[in-house]
């Protein structure tokens, strides 16, 4: 069909028949020529990872405090420094209550704390009672309360000794106390009272019930009679948790994660592994065991971890959505930006200090996978879980620079977990970049230690995508695999539009079909509040109430539920579009073949589907998923009812069928044969 057009069109027709003469021009190119799109059905299938899509957690962006893990109270341990932010301090985010001509005062005290890994508390004295003193907390910018549930407060205390230098007070008595969930303006929504008796430390509990739903609640605690109390640990969670666990997980960020389907779960992070020098690793040994013994510190990005959500939590969390767990440790160096030398400087560990840091990951192994007579099994087993957490993968490394101080501590710590537990999959790493001087060393480094598996990161333009989509089919087989760490297609100005999120598609496509070399991926960063997101884009958005989806989330969605373990030979003759890619998979456990198309083009693909080698008049049950949108400019803004999300519909095909790919698309079909 030919089309041409001249100035004595657009007098003869005006703007309107103009336009209406394009729009059928492009549809008469779309559709003029079919793409054929076969799948050999009828030939070998390559058996290919079934763990692909996984899911990366770091505390970034408030991901854990004030995030996934479900504690409301912020600052409860009173551990907040200026070394996080210049305007913090252990009082931060907490405010004086005076009630009702009430007095007193609060200060912080170290003398007697409940662990030495805790050692901040605040000492509460009450000169005149009125009707009450005490303290506030607002939580993260808010205390959202759902009505009708049910929610756990807790606090340690004790008596404190009042002598002629705190004034007068009984502490032969009870100190009668009350916690109460107010109002930002002080409307009373739930109240209960207690008494705090003894000098010792010592645990009280109560549960509230909020009447109604209120989005910045606060959490109030008053003493009322003369007299003091130290108090530490001031808590408030739902009593709903994913999982309804203790010491649990916010329940909608928490489903949101496991409706991917993670096959894995990475922790506790990338960079933040490294901490800001070399002796200021994260530790997994302060993560476990009761909260009131972990240590807090500052983490890589600015801001206090209070590690409720440790090492014992993400490893139920694994187990809870049925993910392979995947801890990262440092590589014993600190990130090449923050040593003495900063760029490709490498500060490591004194080697003298290695064999014990090198201990540290062997008792992590002891931890997860021993037996509960084994001394660190038994820590385990005394935490809740009395059977091992089957860890069977451990990263060493993050985007490091392949330096001698690098590989000679790597090498230290590979051989040491290769003799003591082989039966650990050891994941090394190849630099920040997909290619570059870190990179090749990485490979070669890798090779010469006949390392297992590597994890390559990438985060780059839309376009990189697609011109990269054959990258792995000439990575050699039977070798060295390779994870995919950290990735993501960052738009102009680091946007979640639909063309970033349909050219990840476009690379999921080309990991899928190379699912025999790439085992795992993960797209990074996972969560990010709003308000206090320090990186873009990410996945995931929240904040105090709701949960915000990206195309990019839905992107991993489709493909982490539509996973299989059998790659099809499968060609896609693409004619001139550029912006075409598809892959196809079964899934042994239903039989379904999977297909996924992904239109990156502006303007619809009539594409012809061939399914090789099955019967070519037996209907078939299909459920057909579309995820699509106005524009390729398009992003899912802060509404509940998103712009992009995925449209499911069922319907009958054959071996051979017609399918017009909408523009700017990502379309799944689920086939049951």
């Amino acid at each position: 069909m030919a089309n041409v057009f001249c100035p004595s069109l657009l007098r003869k027709w005006g703007k309107t028949g103009l336009f209406l003469w394009i729009q059928c021009l492009a549809v008469s190119v779309a559709f003029a020529d079919p793409i054929d799109l076969t799948i050999f059905v009828d030939r070998s299938a390559r058996p290919i990872s079934p763990n692909l899509i996984g899911v990366f957690f770091e505390d970034l962006n408030y991901a854990a405090d004030g995030g996934l893990y479900a504690e409301l109270v912020q600052n409860r341990s009173f551990e907040y420094s200026p070394t996080e932010q210049p305007d913090w301090h252990p009082l931060k985010f907490w405010d004086l209550q005076k009630r009702g001509n009430g007095d007193g005062s609060v200060v912080v005290a170290n003398m007697r704390p409940i662990h030495k890994n805790n050692p901040h508390y605040i000492l509460l004295t009450v000169r005149t009672p009125g009707q009450g003193v005490g303290i506030a907390n607002s939580g993260f910018g808010g205390i959202p309360l759902a009505a009708g549930e049910r929610y756990k407060a807790s606090f340690w205390a004790y008596q404190a000794f009042m002598g002629q230098m705190w004034g007068p007070g009984d502490n032969s008595k009870p100190m009668p106390v009350t916690l109460r969930l107010e109002t930002r303006s002080g409307e009373l929504l739930a109240e209960t009272s207690m008494q705090i008796q003894g000098r010792r430390w010592t645990p009280y509990n109560a549960t509230l019930v909020s009447p109604r739903a209120v989005s910045d609640a606060k959490l109030v605690l008053l003493a009322h009679e003369m007299g003091g109390v130290c108090l530490d640990m001031i808590s408030l969670f739902p009593e709903r948790t994913f999982r309804n666990r203790q010491n649990g997980l916010r329940a909608d960020l928490a489903q949101a994660i496991a409706d991917i389907k993670p096959k894995f779960i990475r922790f506790p992070g990338g960079c933040l592994v490294h901490g800001q020098g070399i002796h200021q690793y994260y530790d997994w040994k302060d993560s476990i065991g009761p909260v009131e013994q972990r240590r807090s510190f500052r983490n890589l990005w600015g801001y206090s971890q209070k590690v409720g959500l440790g090492y014992f939590e993400l490893f139920q969390f694994c187990e809870d959505s049925g993910a392979i767990p995947i801890p990262v440790v440092s590589a014993g160096v600190c990130c090449q930006h923050a040593g003495s030398s900063p760029g490709r400087g490498k500060e490591g560990l004194p080697l003298e200090e290695m064999p014990a840091y090198i201990q540290d990951i062997l008792d992590l192994i002891e931890w997860a996978n021993g037996p509960v007579t084994s001394k660190w099994g038994s820590m385990r087993a005394a935490g809740g879980h009395p059977d091992p957490f089957e860890l069977k993968y451990i990263g060493v490394g993050n985007e490091d620079a392949i330096t001698p101080i690098f590989k000679e501590r790597f090498r230290m710590i590979y051989e040491a977990l290769k003799k003591e537990h082989p039966e650990i999959t050891v994941i090394g790493t190849v630099g920040p970049f997909a290619a570059g001087e870190d990179y090749e060393n990485g490979w070669a480094f890798a090779k010469a230690l006949q390392l297992p598996m590597v994890d390559e990161h990438y985060y780059v333009n839309p376009q990189w995508f697609w011109d990269n989509l054959a990258r792995y089919d000439s990575y050699p087989r039977k070798s060295t695999t390779v994870y995919v760490g950290e990735y993501a297609a960052h738009d102009r100005g680091r946007r979640n539009t639909l063309r970033s999120a349909l050219a990840e598609a476009a690379g999921l496509t080309g990991l899928e079909r190379n699912g025999d070399v790439v085992v795992f991926a993960s797209y990074a960063p996972l969560l990010a509040r709003r308000g206090h997101t320090q990186w873009t884009p990410d996945m995931i958005y929240f904040d105090s109430v709701n949960v915000y989806f990206t195309a990019n989330y839905y992107v991993q969605q489709l493909f982490g539920q539509n996973g299989g373990d059998r790659c099809l030979e499968t060609e896609l003759a693409a004619g001139d579009s550029k912006k075409l890619a598809a892959s196809s998979v079964v899934d042994s456990g239903s039989g379904d073949l999977i297909v996924k198309i992904v239109n990156g083009a502006d303007t619809p693909a009539n594409i012809t589907i061939r399914l090789a080698g099955l019967s070519p008049d037996a209907p078939m049950k299909a459920v057909k998923t579309v995820l699509s949108g106005p524009d390729a400019d398009a992003v899912n803004e802060d509404a509940k009812e998103p712009v992009i999300k995925p449209i499911q519909s069922t319907e009958l095909v054959k071996s051979v069928f017609t399918y017009e790919a909408p523009a700017n698309s990502l379309t799944v079909y689920r086939i049951n044969r």
